[in-house]
């Protein structure tokens, strides 16, 4: 919504932002890092009366993704190549619904003497597409051969390939002709009479693209879905609600929103969360990280977690589905053993592990990450405290701490974790998948969700004694490792351990470590 520092200047919102929006005025012009957010979009002239209906059947109808991309082409990511990208992004896929059906061919099948025939598995596929997704296509016969042969195709998107491939959204041809990136090229067509809401998509795909990693992808398929085929049941929590968010805020929050307001670092982090888009994590959490105080807690306490005057929701992801390490050392894993294994390398170090690498873009990137495990004071207590680099916008380098109530799971080696971060709780589930045996290296898999926020998320940490990667990668044990976890070795993000003064370390008084196992490990 709109906020002034006179609070009864107050108007309805003009953009669905992931908190409020300020007047652009008052917001510098940045580019996001973001995951990609749905645009804010029209499902009654958008998608056809029938597939609005509420019902079991609609709502797994299935939606078919064709992707080709080019034979022998490579991606940014770890120099990746592209077929291996997109055939894990049909994978991810699944894990959001079962009926996104999502096939990956090269283009090598395209010049194939058989592909003449409709009865090939290509043409097959394409008859059926809802979406094709061209990438890292430059030969001249493949270009030839999808411009010929994907005509009836309404939704058609291409990315790092020769810039003659015609892009399509809802069925609407988008010239190639003019340079630029996807969005500037739609945005080109759309801007004689056709609605804002298209740009914003075209916008919203292209920004995500070229940010280069799993989730990012995998949102501009949703996106797409969302827009131009069938609702994405995930991204239609992230709808702030207009006069019925500034009347819950005005009637419950006065206070909070008014010393907000007066505090530097908290209507800083306003503003700059306005610039993120609804499922932008990375960028409000680096909003977040950056001027987090007391006033910003109190306000997101009362507004979001305690009225949730935004009326938004999300849940902790279903999928996918991990298991945790059954055996340490021979013998079956028990939830006290589980827990010594998160508690790590405490007592003989400073810290229980040091975060080596990360799967998330968000959560997993930040320098000198430092985990604490511990048992409490009070009976059965158990806690986890991450401490973390992070260089603020301002670009200053600063440590933030949080804290984390732990519970265990059902079966030993998973958790339920829980946290206030800056006013909004987020709750997480854990699993232990792997701990070397001589405590050298461990892979955690975690899933959460904050829901006064409407953002669910997964993630994976590689850790450490010492916050290098493990030799030799890991050898074959890791990558059996990141395999259960449906974690790719080239998704992982490699955190900077290099220069790390002065970490605020240290455990409250009367914690406790280890139980079963010998606390004298070192994991040297």
């Amino acid at each position: 919504m709109l906020l002034n520092s006179a609070y009864p200047s107050l108007k309805p919102p003009q953009q669905n932002h992931f908190w409020f929006h300020i007047p652009k005025t008052a917001v510098p012009k940045t580019t996001s890092l973001s995951l990609p957010s749905p645009t804010k979009t029209n499902t009654q002239n958008r998608f056809p009366q029938q597939t609005l209906a509420v019902s079991a059947t609609q709502q797994n109808h299935s939606v078919t993704v064709v992707s080709i991309v080019g034979d022998g082409s490579f991606s940014p990511i770890k120099s990746t190549p592209w077929e291996q990208v997109m055939l894990h992004t049909a994978d991810r896929l699944k894990w959001v619904d079962e009926g996104y059906e999502m096939l990956v061919f090269t283009d090598k099948l395209l010049t194939c003497k058989d592909q003449e025939s409709n009865n090939s598995d290509i043409n097959k596929a394409l008859l059926q597409a809802n979406i094709l997704v061209i990438v890292g296509i430059q030969n001249q016969a493949s270009i030839d051969w999808l411009l010929k042969n994907t005509k009836t195709i309404p939704n058609v998107v291409c990315f790092d390939s020769f810039p003659l491939l015609t892009n399509k959204l809802g069925g609407l041809q988008v010239p190639s002709t003019v340079a630029g990136n996807l969005a500037e090229k739609i945005a080109g067509k759309f801007l004689n009479g056709r609605s804002n809401e298209a740009i914003d998509t075209a916008k919203t795909i292209s920004k995500a693209w070229n940010r280069y990693n799993s989730d990012d992808i995998r949102f501009v398929i949703l996106v797409i879905i969302n827009g131009y085929v069938r609702p994405v049941p995930i991204l239609q929590g992230l709808r702030a609600k207009g006069f019925s968010t500034l009347k819950c805020m005005a009637k419950n929050c006065r206070a909070e929103i008014l010393g907000c307001l007066l505090d530097s670092n908290c209507r800083k982090a306003l503003q700059c969360l306005n610039t993120c888009d609804p499922t932008d994590q990375v960028c409000s959490y680096m909003c977040i990280a950056s001027y987090e105080s007391p006033k910003l807690e109190a306000f997101s306490l009362c507004a979001l977690q305690k009225h949730n005057c935004l009326d938004l929701s999300a849940e902790i992801p279903e999928k996918p589905i991990v298991f945790p390490l059954r055996e340490f050392r021979g013998e079956k894993l028990s939830h006290e053993v589980a827990e010594d294994l998160f508690v790590g390398c405490l007592g003989s170090f400073e810290w229980s592990w040091r975060v080596a690498a990360g799967q998330n873009p968000a959560y997993d990137q930040f320098p000198c990450q430092y985990q604490l495990f511990y048992r409490g004071k009070a009976r059965g207590s158990f806690w986890y405290e991450p401490v973390f680099q992070v260089r603020t916008l301002d670009g200053e380098m600063v440590w933030r701490r949080r804290r984390y109530r732990v519970r265990r799971g059902d079966t030993p080696g998973t958790f339920f974790f829980s946290v206030s971060d800056n006013g909004v709780v987020s709750k997480e589930f854990w699993t232990i998948i792997d701990v070397c045996d001589d405590l050298r290296w461990g892979l955690f898999h975690y899933k959460g969700a904050a829901q006064a926020s409407g953002q669910s998320y997964i993630g994976a940490v590689l850790v450490t004694p010492d916050g290098r990667y493990p030799s030799e990668n890991g050898g074959q044990r890791l990558a059996n490792a990141l395999e259960r976890c449906y974690v790719k070795e080239w998704e992982l993000y490699n955190v900077d351990n290099g220069c790390c003064p002065l970490p605020p370390l240290g455990l409250p008084q009367g914690s406790s470590l280890h139980q079963k196992l010998n606390p004298a490990f070192s994991g040297s």
